[in-house]
């Protein structure tokens, strides 16, 4: 059974930084595209940042450019962790964040449907 478990939020003042980790089982992840999501209450579940297999131990990272300047997304572990780290939190960051994963993948791989894994989702609260 795969699975996608997040870990790491929870409640922050603004300017504060947390790292959001995901750790997938159940099958080999080292070639996928492995990504971060968020979904703000009322929203639609947007991208946030991914990596993507290049060769090896290689992957080129993607965040998207209204967040670049203080969230960064890395592959850790076996190949099976996607970390997400962010600096400077802002208010408008509370959200649920979900990691998500699919097979191999390319660069365009930037909406919810592209994604065939996906995780629970994990809350993170930034105060004013």
């Amino acid at each position: 059974q795969v699975q996608l478990v997040e870990s790491g939020g929870g409640s922050v003042q603004a300017g504060a930084s947390l790292r959001l980790s995901c750790k997938g089982s159940g099958r080999t992840f080292t070639s996928d595209t492995m990504a971060w999501f968020r979904q703000r209450p009322g929203e639609e579940r947007e991208f946030v940042g991914k990596t993507t297999w290049k060769s090896g131990s290689f992957y080129n990272v993607d965040v998207i450019g209204s967040l670049g300047d203080r969230f960064t997304v890395a592959r850790g572990g076996n190949r099976n962790v996607l970390n997400l780290g962010m600096n400077d939190l802002k208010p408008e960051d509370s959200a649920i964040y979900y990691c998500a994963s699919r097979p191999k993948g390319d660069n365009m791989n930037d909406r919810v449907l592209d994604y065939e894994y996906w995780g629970p989702g994990t809350q993170v609260t930034v105060s004013s």
